[in-house]
């Protein structure tokens, strides 16, 4: 990207005790170190703290400071790096930027450094998010992960399954030219066997990744169903305030009400849905409508059954459930029965009233958020990521299936698309469209 125009922004005012704060104008580009050295007037040196006197045009001195030079290729965006280290006045940081600016720099975009560092291969697509995503962690657990994933722990695994797949792909397509012969005397068994390899290798990085989307964007789950089986009741108990509202009249709650649960740092979003019956109510119908368009965004169901009806419950409730990727059963208001209960594999027993089982219902909601991520390799993902791994998987089953229907073209074509897919997460294939929409939702000076 050399001849790029260069980019200039303050990217960081940081207060410091006792003093007014510091201040920084970075510059990167092929003229940034020629700007620099008319604003400081002097010599840069490569890698060293110099005093300087930042000037204007006119030769009057802006302020003093702090300047560093960073050479291509050895810098953040592998272009030339200069930044000016002034005090942290707005006025004073203004000046400067406007100074780097009629000297031939412009006013750096959202995102504008970390995508240099991409184009010029510094980070792949997937690191370059990780920064954003480590500014805007919550907690320490979040930051960790995402500082992995700069580091680039999700890239290495990622390309390590594209070259499997790219090895599977050239076999498969090397087979086509022979296609008089049966797969099996082409290394059909091998080619199989490393196809087998590669799903496993995908289907547990689709795993991590899940676990790093929700560290980074937290878990949507929807407690459903049926009327009055004590739905907002447990968000009241879970959130510890009376947030619903609770009547012993089936229907009470008409919309939805959604309540930000803390685990560990972890955000889980709760929102408490209307009972889902057929209703001849328009209001309560309509909340049933919204509630099953929760359902069909939501990670996570809390599908709540009164413990004394659950038979009942359960069949009402299964067929609303079967697109939602984890359902997890609590068998409420148990405080209220006569009789022991058997629970089925996975449910819990729950008394919102009384608050018995919530505990254990804690435990396993910080579980399913991705709370055991800590120091295990775990990295920080999104659902762009989550997507491209889907598609590679998808596209890896097809291939699956034409093999072993020995139609060995489309299966070539399925190996292509899932690696494309899994191209796209380091932006190594198909990436321009992205870099807009992807980089947009930086801060400036990234």
């Amino acid at each position: 990207m050399a001849g790029q125009p260069v980019a200039a922004t303050i990217v960081a005012i940081a207060s410091a005790a006792g003093s007014g704060g510091i201040g920084v104008v970075r510059l990167s580009g092929s003229a940034a170190r020629a700007i620099g050295e008319r604003v400081c007037g002097r010599l840069l040196r490569p890698r060293r703290a110099d005093h300087a006197r930042f000037k204007d045009a006119g030769g009057e001195t802006i302020d003093d400071g702090i300047v560093l030079y960073f050479r291509a290729p050895a810098s953040f965006t592998g272009e030339d790096v200069v930044e000016l280290q002034a005090h942290g006045s707005p006025v004073v940081l203004r000046q400067l930027v406007e100074r780097c600016i009629a000297l031939g720099a412009q006013q750096a975009g959202a995102g504008e450094f970390s995508q240099r560092a991409f184009l010029n291969g510094k980070l792949d697509l997937a690191q370059a998010e990780a920064i954003a995503d480590l500014i805007a962690a919550s907690d320490l657990r979040a930051a960790r992960a995402a500082r992995r994933s700069l580091e680039g722990v999700f890239s290495r695994q990622v390309e390590a399954l594209m070259a499997q797949v790219l090895a599977i792909r050239v076999h498969a397509e090397a087979a086509i030219d022979f296609v008089d012969e049966p797969l099996a005397a082409l290394g059909g068994a091998e080619l199989r066997a490393r196809l087998e390899t590669a799903n496993a290798e995908l289907a547990r990085l689709l795993e991590q990744a899940g676990r790093g989307r929700r560290l980074r964007d937290g878990l949507h789950g929807v407690i459903v169903g049926p009327p009055n089986a004590g739905k907002s009741s447990l968000l009241n108990a879970l959130a510890g305030s009376d947030r619903a509202i609770v009547t012993a009249v089936a229907g009470t709650t008409r919309d939805t009400l959604e309540e930000t649960l803390s685990l560990d740092g972890v955000a889980l979003t709760l929102v408490d849905t209307a009972g889902l019956r057929e209703s001849k109510d328009a209001i309560e119908a309509e909340g049933i409508r919204r509630a099953r368009a929760e359902l069909a965004r939501a990670d996570l169901a809390l599908a709540v059954v009164d413990a004394r009806t659950a038979g009942d419950d359960r069949a009402i409730l299964q067929s609303e459930l079967a697109e939602v990727p984890e359902v997890l059963w609590l068998y409420n208001k148990t405080d209220l029965l006569t009789t022991p209960l058997e629970l089925p594999d996975g449910a819990l027993a729950v008394s919102a009233r009384t608050g018995d089982g919530l505990e254990a219902l804690r435990e396993r909601l910080r579980a399913l958020a991705g709370v055991e991520v800590s120091a295990d390799g775990g990295f920080s993902a999104r659902s762009r990521h989550l997507e491209a791994l889907v598609r590679a998987r998808d596209a890896l089953a097809q291939a699956g299936d034409e093999l072993a229907a020995e139609r060995l073209e489309l299966a070539a074509d399925s190996l292509q698309q899932a690696h494309v897919a899994l191209g796209e997460i380091g932006g190594r294939m198909d990436a321009d469209g992205l870099l807009g929409h992807i980089f947009a939702t930086f801060c400036i000076g990234k």
